[in-house]
């Protein structure tokens, strides 16, 4: 930008920076828009010349170059207009044309003229006296002339080949000499109330808010003799308005270098007097701070209330009475969503104070936090979403309650958290109550130390209240959206979580849900047992290819510390670690660092795409189930971003979920564990090989795999080349079931080894489950014992106790019974049971099965022991395996559902 400030005289002709020759029209060349029919304009005593490269921060500088060279003229009573109308018109010129602009100012007696040049006159010349069209006024372009016929005395455009100049003219209000502001003459009976004297009370008070100073007026108001509160605080005086549970506020007021307002004294009598205020911090010679407060009685604030600020263009027609303030900031229509309320709201304060930049925060339901919600002229999306804390210290918003103004951050750092590093200098501060209770705060920032006072703190004050209901209703519309949105993605959550119990399913189900509807990546921890450190179990990221690098970088940070306190905390390792080692990559593909630039770590090393996938916020939120910590999930944004309160919490409701989900697939799967190993426990881990004599095996348990079955079967050797066999069925599942079956099967050995024969084997058997009492059950049982012959034949002795009947398969197809039934075990205590003898001859096949098989239903059919027989019939000439392969794919297809029972096949051939 370059300027030029010439006092006096006529302005000669402006100059382009680019050194190029820059002609000057002549009147008769121009044609403009609005003809300016008025004599010709005094004479010009000064002039400021600038011109502005096509970028978007040209309009920030030239309406500070504007307002810097008017008020230096004096002109500040048509500075606002102004500064609006160069505005909109160097953003047609930088932003729309997208050429340089050159800004004129003109000085004469009476008024301003201001010129805006572009450099793109390839525009249509309108007929002379045709309506010109101005177009929406919500429209981001095409203002500038509607503002000017609103704004401004006189205005015109003129054209020539390489230019086109927008020019206004806004002339002096007709004021006594010396007057800032004035209000109209007034009937004596609408003049404001005051007794004979007005009464002035003068305080003044010191650095550590005591009342160092206390006039006579004071003392007439308030009761009070100075020597009596001299040294008290003013705080034990003033009845200050606040929000419960906040604290008063008047010290923190007494901190601002101005501040007007009202609140009450209470007096020696114990009545509290309304007063309005004025305070001015001071220093004296010394350097010493104090607060000077200026105090009248509330119904004769006009004595000292700084009087509204009227735009020049307002009137006192009925349409204008009627106009609400709020459309006259926002504009009409208003946006219908929150987000365009707020982004609209922030950039209609930043132009009203001439700001670089603004911003606006919502309070959370404590008020304990605010969150940034939308910013105009800073990095808003880093800043976005990110919390402040409100109460005062370092790092923490401790002016949000009331309105402040820093003319200079650089002496106060850390005073505005958001602005720390944006190079914003003076800010000022208001916030947005609604029914005494804070909802938000609104401020405007500008990189030049010291552009705003007080007096722009009231007046982005008044626009904030106007805005703050709306503002807030808008707010609690989208929290009713979100609720809903969450009540229907926790029951969706629910639902899922609760339909499986496999541990990996759940955890893979948690990581799903939360990307990318909460979350851009997020990883789970889980936790053995207290004694166990975290296990990073699962990893996703929205894109496929980082979820490797993402792996890679949280395996070499440790993991986040298993903290059972409820709620979302920040986790700053894995940025950190992330952007150094990104950084240590650059330097070795720089060459920078020692060792070969060419060399290349093993693994899949972070890139720099996994330092941005992971540089944003990180929070950890843990896994409690049962008053156990199982897990922590952590949920990351990309770099500069920030996660919202709402989704946090939404964030929260799930990992409680998640972790009961998790928590019972890990019991369920311990379960499952313990019954099959108690399952594989109660089968033989292997069957012995049996010269001359085929044997095949197939058991299928029943239930969801973590019951355990009531079926079994064995065949161990004896003695003497003899084997014995067995198959049975306890009657029910579960434990109790199983210690029988751990019985009758360790028992079988044990008795067969000790050379008794087989009736006596199963009398005993039948004494010992008698003996479990309560835990017994009764027990059906084939056992046999089997001897090879020399001529290739087998010789079996069987004992049947209530177990369906073993079959037999002659050579010729023939199928038999090859035992009769006897009574089963644990019922009777006297049991008279015989051995059957029966001969194998080469090529038999001997089939044993549970009721399982022979119990297999299709509606009111089962397949019954004649069944069986049907299918064995078919199985002549066959393999042991074969035919026990057989028999189950035939029971399977007996019917289409599952089965309920367990199943146990046992089939011998001779060879």
């Amino acid at each position: 930008m370059t300027t030029g400030l010439i006092p006096g005289g006529q302005p000669p002709e402006p100059r382009p920076t680019d050194g190029l020759p820059h002609p000057r029209s002549r009147p008769d060349d121009r044609v403009a828009l609005h003809v300016d029919d008025r004599p010709r304009s005094p004479v010009i005593t000064a002039r400021a010349a600038a011109s502005f490269e096509p970028v978007g921060r040209s309009v920030a500088t030239a309406r500070a170059f504007v307002r810097d060279t008017l008020q230096g003229w004096g002109f500040a009573d048509v500075v606002d207009d102004a500064v609006v109308l160069t505005s909109e018109l160097v953003t047609n010129a930088v932003v729309h044309a997208g050429t340089h602009a050159d800004l004129l100012c003109l000085r004469s007696d009476d008024g301003v003229r201001i010129e805006v040049s572009d450099r793109y006159p390839e525009r249509e010349v309108p007929l002379q006296g045709s309506p010109v069209t101005m177009g929406s006024p919500d429209r981001e372009g095409g203002r500038g002339l509607q503002l000017c016929a609103a704004l401004a005395g006189h205005w015109g455009v003129d054209y020539t080949p390489t230019h086109k100049t927008v020019w206004f003219r806004l002339d002096l209000p007709e004021r006594p000499v010396g007057t800032r502001a004035a209000g109209p003459a007034l009937p004596a009976h609408l003049l404001p109330l005051a007794d004979a004297r007005v009464r002035v009370a003068v305080v003044q008070i010191d650095r550590t808010g005591a009342i160092s100073a206390w006039n006579e007026d004071a003392e007439e108001l308030f009761g009070y003799p100075a020597d009596q509160v001299v040294g008290k605080p003013l705080t034990d005086l003033a009845a200050w308005p606040h929000t419960p549970g906040t604290g008063t506020g008047i010290a923190e007021a007494l901190q601002l270098s101005r501040w007007e307002g009202s609140y009450g004294i209470r007096c020696a009598d114990g009545r509290v007097t309304p007063v309005y205020a004025s305070h001015l911090r001071v220093r004296d010679t010394g350097g010493e701070p104090s607060t000077v407060c200026l105090l009248v009685r509330d119904h004769e604030r006009a004595v000292l209330q700084t009087p509204s600020r009227v735009p020049s263009s307002d009137t006192s027609s009925q349409g204008d009475q009627n106009t609400d303030p709020f459309e006259v900031f926002i504009g009409s229509p208003a946006p219908d969503d929150l987000d365009g309320l707020l982004q609209r709201t922030v950039e209609r304060a930043r132009d009203m104070l001439d700001g670089d930049s603004a911003f606006l925060l919502l309070a959370t339901d404590d008020e304990t936090e605010l969150e940034v919600r939308a910013s105009t002229g800073l990095p808003s999306a880093r800043q976005r979403f990110a919390r402040v804390p409100v109460e005062a210290g370092p790092g923490r918003y401790g002016s949000a309650r009331m309105p402040a103004v820093h003319e200079d951050l650089l002496a106060v750092p850390g005073a505005v958290p958001l602005l720390n590093g944006t190079g914003m200098r003076a800010v000022v501060t208001v916030p947005l109550k609604v029914e005494g209770r804070l909802t938000g705060s609104l401020g405007v920032a500008a990189e030049a130390p010291g552009r705003y006072s007080n007096e722009e703190a009231l007046r982005l004050q008044f626009a904030a209240d106007r805005i703050a209901l709306a503002v807030e209703s808008a707010r609690l519309g989208e929290l009713e959206r979100l609720r809903r949105g969450s009540l229907s993605f926790l029951v969706e959550a629910s639902d899922l979580l609760a339909g499986t119990l496999d541990r990996d399913q759940t955890l893979a189900l948690m990581a799903q849900m939360t990307v990318p509807t909460l979350a851009t990546w997020c990883a789970v921890y889980t936790i053995a047992d207290q004694a166990s450190e975290p296990d990073l179990s699962y990893v996703l990221h929205e894109d496929e290819e980082l979820i490797d690098g993402i792996k890679s970088l949280l395996s070499k940070i440790a993991p986040p510390d298993p903290v059972p306190t409820p709620g979302a905390r920040v986790w700053a390792a894995p940025g950190e670690a992330a952007h150094d080692a990104a950084l240590r990559s650059s330097m070795r593909s720089l060459g920078l660092s020692g060792g070969s630039a060419h060399r290349t770590s093993s693994g899949i090393g972070p890139t720099l795409a996994t330092a941005s996938a992971v540089g944003g916020e990180t929070v950890v939120l843990p896994l409690v189930a049962r008053n156990r910590v199982i897990g922590m999930l952590t949920l990351g944004k990309p770099t500069d971003e920030h996660f919202r309160q709402e989704i946090l919490e939404l964030a929260e409701d799930l990992s409680r979920r998640a972790a009961l989900a998790l928590d019972n697939a890990r019991l369920y799967s311990e379960r499952t564990a313990i019954s099959q190993a108690l399952q594989r426990s109660l089968l033989p881990p292997e069957l012995p090989e049996v010269q001359g004599v085929e044997v095949e095996v197939i058991y299928r348990a029943a239930g969801e795999g973590n019951e355990v079955g009531g079926d079994f079967y064995d065949l161990f050797p004896i003695s003497d080349g003899a084997y014995g066999f067995a198959i049975g069925d306890v009657c029910g599942t579960g434990p109790n079931a199983a210690a029988v079956t751990g019985l009758a099967r360790h028992a079988l050995r044990l008795l067969a080894r000790e050379g008794l024969s087989g009736p006596a084997v199963l009398e005993r058997l039948n004494s010992a489950i008698l003996d479990e009492g309560a835990r017994s059950r009764f027990l059906t049982l084939l056992y046999g014992e089997m001897r090879p012959q020399e001529d290739g034949s087998a010789e079996l002795k069987v004992v049947c106790a209530g177990h369906p009947l073993p079959l037999r398969l002659r050579q010729d197809g023939t199928v038999e019974p090859a035992a009769e039934p006897q009574p089963l075990l644990g019922v009777m205590e006297d049991l008279e049971l015989y051995e059957e003898t029966v001969t194998l001859d080469p090529g038999d096949v001997l089939l044993c099965v549970t009721d399982g098989v022979t119990e297999r239903r299709e509606g009111t059919r089962m397949l019954g022991d004649d069944g069986l027989a049907d299918v064995l019939t078919t199985c002549t000439g066959l393999t042991a395996g074969a035919v026990a392969a057989r028999v189950m794919r035939a029971v399977e297809r007996f019917a289409s559902d599952a089965p309920s029972d367990d199943m146990a096949i046992l089939a011998m051939r001779v060879a």
